[in-house]
């Protein structure tokens, strides 16, 4: 497919296009061997040869974005020393080399996103962005003694947790950051933070006394897991693209 010569560079990784123009008309960039210096070049990325001062420049591979729903006892990690599953036993039918942004425990499951858009990974787990994730988390034990009835919580030992965990606390040398929590059902916890601590909910789960049964990311940013089923994958739509680079 033919394309602007600024907008290949730009595909490429060498430059931005504004860059990239200045490349051109400074001479330093050759297709097919000839010396190009007009902005309106057209170059075929399959076809021409492309070069920067003398060195070719190949294409870029295709970015792609999926979306996983990982299992429960699944490694997230290319090769495990222990032999353990991994999550790409599940992902063979994808091409491109893919990464996963951020991690699930082997115990845990649920949602993560798989691309290998470094850029847009870097800017979904730098902390500065506060990307908010959603967790489904089934505790234990929560019996009659941390309820005052059915359906009443306030006053009780597990709305004094709730309010703890909101509030924030000390998961060993580091406070939590304040995060939403409320209850979805019995013994059923939905956490949303916007930290990436190792291990988070569950820890944080431990300070108040609660032990984690089951832990279910559902959320990252814009993206929800929807009826996706553990093991599969789908690629993200340019909708659901859009919203998340937003």
């Amino acid at each position: 497919m033919k394309m602007r010569l600024q907008k290949f560079l730009s595909q490429a990784g060498v430059s931005s296009r504004r860059e990239g123009e200045k490349l051109i008309l400074a001479g330093k960039v050759q297709v097919n061997g000839v010396r190009v210096t007009e902005l309106g070049t057209q170059v075929d990325d399959d076809r021409d040869r492309i070069s920067l001062e003398g060195k070719e420049i190949g294409k870029r591979e295709r970015l792609v974005y999926y979306l996983f729903h990982k299992p429960k006892n699944v490694m997230v990690t290319r090769k495990d020393p222990e032999g353990r599953p991994t999550i790409y036993d599940y992902l063979k039918g994808i091409p491109e080399r893919v990464n996963p942004v951020g991690r699930l425990d082997f115990d845990s499951e649920g949602l993560i996103l798989l691309t290998n858009d470094g850029g847009l990974q870097n800017r979904l787990t730098h902390p500065s962005k506060e990307v908010p994730k959603v967790y489904r988390v089934k505790v234990g034990p929560v019996g009659a003694d941390l309820r005052v009835g059915p359906g009443e919580h306030v006053g009780s030992p597990l709305h004094s947790m709730i309010q703890q965990l909101s509030s924030g606390v000390d998961i060993g040398g580091y406070v939590t950051a304040p995060c939403r929590v409320k209850e979805i059902g019995d013994d059923w916890l939905e956490i949303t933070i916007t930290e990436g601590k190792n291990r988070q909910v569950r820890r944080m789960c431990e300070a108040v006394g609660l032990t984690v049964l089951r832990l279910i990311r559902t959320a990252i940013g814009t993206l929800e897991l929807g009826s996706l089923s553990a093991g599969r994958y789908c690629p993200l739509t340019r909708l659901e693209l859009e919203q998340l680079k937003k």
